[in-house]
């Protein structure tokens, strides 16, 4: 049982550093913020949310193999595939808004200046996106726990 408790755990920590990361993401993309400092810091950032992103998949992988319940019931809940596949869109969407600051970032070196406004809402439109289906992912991961719509 102490096994369970320190997967779970474990998982949610990730979850609560993946959420942090990309909150610290979507809270500096914005016009009065942006500063070279700042375009700096969001590509660092970007880099936690990524790794915060794998440490959800692989502790929660390590639950489906290690938990209680086993990985034949968890892989025949739909429930699963949802979130693993939401969680992969979340990682996509951040991978995506990492390409932007990464060019931003090119860009101050080369003496090109601060990205433009229009620049900073796209970035900040795919960080948006992927915190909202954290919140279907949170969703399902607690219908999941509690049996609700599984088999």
């Amino acid at each position: 049982m102490i096994t369970e408790a320190l997967l779970a755990f474990a998982h949610i920590m990730a979850f609560l550093m993946l959420a942090t990361f990309m909150t610290s993401e979507t809270a500096l993309c914005r016009k009065e913020w942006i500063s070279p400092a700042i375009v700096h810091r969001l590509v660092r950032l970007n880099l936690l949310t990524l790794v915060s992103g794998v440490i959800v998949l692989a502790t929660g992988l390590a639950r489906t193999w290690w938990g209680v319940k086993g990985t034949a019931w968890y892989w025949s809940q739909p429930l699963l595939h949802a979130k693993v596949t939401l969680l992969v869109m979340m990682l996509a969407l951040a991978l995506a808004a990492g390409r932007h600051y990464r060019r931003w970032r090119a860009a101050l070196d080369a003496g090109a200046g601060l990205p433009q406004e229009g620049e900073l809402r796209a970035a900040r439109r795919l960080e948006m996106w992927a915190a909202h289906l954290m919140i279907i992912v949170v969703l399902l991961a607690v219908c999941l726990a509690r049996g609700v719509g599984t088999r």
